[in-house]
């Protein structure tokens, strides 16, 4: 190799004009004698330089995707080289769609690996609702993971706050739901019969965990389908839609009580479901999103009060 270059190699905070001007004027000697910038080095010479002041290399800047990086790993609940569970906030998109610019699956690609691979979205939350989200890294995960979905292996719970009081403190709610056009525009999940153009079956467990009075109930749901807004149009249909729902709630001359915010109280609370390499099971838990914490607190609910959706059927 030649003197500078290995210099370069061993010195990477100097410049080559640098080494090769110190070389030049003898400060640099190769077993005791001087040296030319492109002379060949040999195995077991010995080379002397001169003290050098070495400048740190000017930091990195940082970039929209190192950012977008750094946000996406202050979500993390769990991960490993296959799976990544994010706690999503309230109000960030999944996905893109009309006017969403920000959503989650963008700001994967900041999370690419060395070998270009994106991180893939497996399942779905709404845009308000917050908590669990898996994410697979890799094609593989990707594909197995998908299949627990789909085989209905995964075991989802949610939390909600919902108007009045379920009189059933422990039921199920099965009905076939299809997509309608509100007068707005604005697409929703309408109850259906079996057998209406695009009706799919829902399958919804629930249980009342806690209440306050008979104005408003904490309520535990375990969804055994995946429809789209299915738990938010359930718990319409049995009389409790939850609150803060801009699409589902409809008790008529009901007033939100004092200190609490009009926002969607849905959070997807646990996840449960099979590791794509091992088949031991991921056991992930979101906190409250800070809305719903304090709606807690408001009404004196104690979130590590035991949940009876654990005893609710898997099918």
């Amino acid at each position: 190799m030649r003197l500078d270059r290995f210099l370069a190699a061993r010195f990477p905070g100097l410049a080559l004009t640098h080494i090769q001007r110190i070389v030049r004027k003898g400060e640099v000697r190769v077993s005791g004698h001087r040296a030319k910038p492109s002379d060949r080095l040999e195995s077991g010479w010995g080379i002397r330089v001169p003290p050098l002041r070495l400048d740190a290399p000017p930091p990195r800047r940082e970039t929209d995707s190192d950012r977008d990086a750094a946000f996406l790993r202050s979500l993390a609940l769990y991960e490993d080289e296959d799976v990544l569970v994010l706690n999503k906030p309230m109000g960030l998109a999944v996905q893109g769609g009309s006017g969403t610019h920000r959503h989650v699956d963008g700001l994967l690609e900041a999370l690419r690996d060395r070998a270009g691979q994106k991180p893939r979205l497996v399942h779905r939350l709404d845009k308000d609702t917050a908590g669990c989200l898996v994410v697979a890294k890799t094609r593989f995960a990707a594909t197995a993971l998908a299949k627990s979905f789909r085989s209905r292996v995964t075991r989802k719970v949610y939390w909600a706050i919902v108007a009045g009081v379920p009189r059933v403190r422990q039921g199920r709610v099965s009905t076939y739901l299809a997509k309608e056009e509100a007068p707005d525009g604005d697409a929703r999940m309408a109850v259906a019969r079996h057998g209406d153009e695009g009706a799919s079956h829902a399958l919804t467990y629930y249980a009342v965990v806690d209440q306050a009075g008979q104005k408003l109930a904490w309520l535990s749901m375990k969804p055994v389908t995946g429809r789209t807004h299915q738990l938010r149009a359930h718990a319409a249909h049995i009389g409790h839609p939850i609150v803060g729902d801009p699409k589902y709630f409809n008790t008529e001359n009901w007033e939100l009580p004092g200190g609490i915010q009009n926002r969607l109280h849905l959070l997807a609370r646990r996840i449960v479901i099979p590791h794509p390499r091992t088949g031991q099971p991921i056991d992930v838990t979101a906190p409250l999103p800070p809305h719903m914490a304090q709606t807690f607190s408001l009404l004196g609910l104690d979130a590590a009060r035991y949940d009876p959706i654990e005893d609710a059927p898997e099918g």
